[in-house]
């Protein structure tokens, strides 16, 4: 299920109504929003106070044989006005900034909710790493446009507006031949930014690359330097920064011959109607200080307008962004909960049953992974599926944790189908410990934690205990409470695997789902906790995938796989004597040990 995307081909209307997802998280904050646009009203009202009280000094204190007293109290009412004016800014500013870092921080903490609900089927066609820079490259975008380009944006549109109308107070003339230029304006900011928005959208994608490629080599560091690669991923993350250089410049000359055109017809036209105004004056049409405060107020609205060009840069850049955010919320998961779940029962048995379970996977249809799959797991079984690589075993995991829900037949835990039943409900009936062990970037205690998040820090202990983990975590610097570095970089793979066994001890689940729990340990450490393993299956139903069959000569039953269907079934020295798969796979393995 590939991420919904967008038309990059819509006009810029409908690219800028993207943004209402902002509107969405701004509203609701309205008591900021009404004190943001409070003191925007008052900062612009002051602002264009600033030429009224000009006027009235030069008119009223400058006339020919009036007091130069008089001209005091004029100056005493434009530095009142000025400290409104500063006072006003701040505030719209603080509410202003504060909105945006709110509208952010829950957009991104809505999409990581969302993402959560999403099946791994999802992030299977979606890489992680592109998400994970949609959440913070084109978040940051966003805020920069919500706390500093939407107030920007604003305050002129409110300032140039006003000053517009008291334009009109001042001269209607001068101001009726200024309004003419405004589509002349217009025509380049609708063209312009269209394909100033094309570019915007272009650059984020290139920089979600470059973010992929740093998680990617970073992540894999070891292998890059054991095969000596470091030149060639160099060359190729030099290659994307410069891809992503190219086309943040497209964007910046666009903006930058659009922000020329523009400022180029305003100031113009403001140059030519000065030019009728001083005419006005020298005939005695206009006084010294209408034309003063025309001037002054030309001026704020030239560059009020001026100054909304460049951020209608910033508003594209943004709708772009949000369009990538929102796509993340578009997308919907094809594993829910039904809308009416069916209660498991309790107590929980932990019955297990397969019925003609075919499953496919979407990027090989016609080859299923798991055919006619039929087996029941009786409450407290232990059954080992064996087989070759392939054979469906990790698939079975898979869809026994509704990740995935059969092509054809039904799985049922405990009589209840599995898509009748709520995957929140089901999942926290089932423990389980992961070939590819996942250690968290946080402490010892927090990543065994995981498993039971209300459980006691003595049963933490006991999990370690269990797993043979405690006398390794009392040696750590600060203990359990030692903080274990990327993916539990500070660990051995043993080490890892035994943490990751303490986890699903601690869940303390009627399910349990061991994946080759013992693989990366030593003889001493394998036998320490497969004794535990034991412990902890003993009333539990158990399946465990085997690639050592020395591990599963317990079973109570051990299921040959190959090619996603079930060849045999028995105990360990009944399959040996049949001979066929399991014998071949045990033979080759003891000669190996051999």
């Amino acid at each position: 299920m590939a991420i919904p995307t967008s038309k990059d081909a819509a006009p810029p209307s409908r690219q800028l109504s993207r943004l209402k997802l902002l509107w969405r998280f701004a509203r609701r904050y309205p008591s900021q929003l009404i004190a943001a646009l409070a003191a925007l009203a008052v900062a612009a009202g002051a602002t264009l106070a600033v030429p009224w009280g000009l006027k009235q000094a030069i008119d009223q204190g400058f006339r020919p044989g009036a007091n130069p007293a008089l001209i005091a109290p004029y100056f005493e009412i434009l530095l009142g006005i000025v400290l409104v004016m500063g006072v006003a800014t701040a505030v719209r500013f603080f509410f202003v900034s504060w909105i945006g870092e709110r509208v952010v921080a829950d957009l991104r903490m809505t999409v990581q909710r969302h993402l959560l609900t999403l099946d791994p089927g999802f992030f299977e066609e979606n890489r992680p790493s592109e998400i994970a820079s949609r959440l913070t490259s084109d978040t940051a975008v966003i805020e920069q446009v919500v706390s500093s380009s939407e107030s920007i944006a604003l305050r002129n549109a409110v300032t140039g507006i006003g000053g517009i109308g008291y334009m009109f107070v001042l001269s209607p003339k001068l101001t009726g031949l200024m309004l003419l230029v405004i589509p002349a304006v217009i025509v380049p900011i609708i063209v312009l930014g269209r394909r100033v928005r094309n570019l915007s959208r272009s650059s984020q994608d290139r920089i979600a690359g470059v973010g992929t490629i740093i998680a990617e080599v970073l992540g894999a560091i070891k292998v890059v330097q054991a095969f000596t690669q470091e030149a060639r991923e160099a060359s190729r993350f030099a290659a994307a920064v410069e891809a992503t250089f190219a086309a943040a410049r497209r964007r910046i000359a666009v903006r930058a011959v659009m922000t020329a055109i523009v400022m180029f017809l305003i100031f113009g036209a403001i140059t030519l109607i000065l030019w009728e105004g001083a005419s006005d004056v020298v005939a005695g049409r206009m006084s010294g200080g209408t034309i003063t405060a025309f001037l002054f107020v030309a001026g704020i609205v030239a560059g009020a307008f001026g100054s909304i060009t460049e951020t209608i840069g910033d508003f594209m850049r943004a709708a772009g962004a949000s369009s990538r955010v929102e796509e993340l919320l578009a997308a919907r998961p094809d594993i829910r909960a039904p809308a009416s779940p069916v209660a498991l029962p309790k107590p929980a048995h932990g019955a297990l049953a397969f019925d003609n379970v075919t499953f496919t996977y979407a990027a090989r249809p016609d080859a299923p992974a798991v055919r006619d799959f039929t087996l029941d797991v009786a409450p407290g079984e232990t059954v080992a599926l064996v087989g070759p690589s392939g054979a469906g075993k990790s698939t079975l995991f898979a869809l026994v944790q509704r990740f995935y829900d059969p092509t054809a037949g039904t799985i049922r835990l405990d009589g209840v189908a599995l898509p009748d039943a709520d995957p929140l409900d089901l999942r926290s009936r089932i423990a389980v410990v992961p070939q590819e062990t996942v250690v968290f970037a946080t402490t010892a205690y927090e990543n065994i934690l995981y498993g039971r998040p209300d459980a006691t820090e003595a049963e933490v202990w006991a999990a370690a205990e269990a797993a043979n983990a405690a006398a390794f975590l009392r040696a750590l610097p600060d203990g359990i409470h030692t903080f274990l570095g990327e993916a539990g970089s500070r660990l051995s793979g043993g080490q890892r695997q035994r943490m990751a066994i303490a986890r699903a001890i601690l869940r303390d689940a009627p399910l349990l789902l061991l994946d080759e729990a013992t693989s990366a340990l030593d003889a001493e450490s394998e036998r320490l906790v497969q004794d535990a393993l034991e412990t902890l299956m003993a009333g539990r139903t158990t399946l465990v995938i085997a690639h050592r069959l020395a591990t599963v000569r317990s079973a109570d039953r051990i299921v040959v796989m190959d090619g996603g269907r079930i060849v045999a079934q028995g105990k360990h020295d009944a399959l040996i004597a049949e001979g066929g798969l399991y014998a071949k796979l045990a033979r080759l393995q003891f000669e190996m040990a051999a």
